[in-house]
């Protein structure tokens, strides 16, 4: 485990088990307090729980609520509206409106590191 001071909150809404315990374990392991969710609904029921992380690492294509409308759903909180969101799709989309951006999966490791370090510094 590293030593490094806890870094900042990120909440991960991916709806792949492997995927999401992967990433989480990898930030959690550089300091961060990792949230997790395994859709949009669950994610906005964590985001009232943990209030307004430095990042949300968000999946687009999930059951239960999509990505779009987990979006659709925090830029319409004004306590959450302002929160950076990064895509992690494997899709060839261009990013959301409301969003920072786009991981693509499969990602390398340094590329998660670099995208999440530019919003939780």
């Amino acid at each position: 485990m590293s030593t490094i001071e806890h870094r900042g909150s990120i909440l991960i809404v991916e709806d792949d088990e492997d995927i999401r315990a992967a990433m989480a374990e990898l930030l959690e392991n550089e300091g961060f307090e990792v949230s997790v969710a395994s859709n949009g609904q669950e994610g906005l029921e964590v985001l009232q729980q943990i209030g307004r992380p430095c990042l949300v690492l968000l999946d687009l294509m999930m059951p239960v609520m999509s990505g779009e409308d987990f979006l659709r759903h925090m830029r319409d909180n004004p306590s959450l509206n302002r929160t950076p969101v990064i895509i992690v799709t494997a899709s060839g989309r261009p990013p959301l409106p409301g969003t920072q951006g786009i991981l693509k999966k499969p990602f390398e490791i340094s590329d998660l590191f670099a995208t999440v370090s530019a919003h939780c510094e």
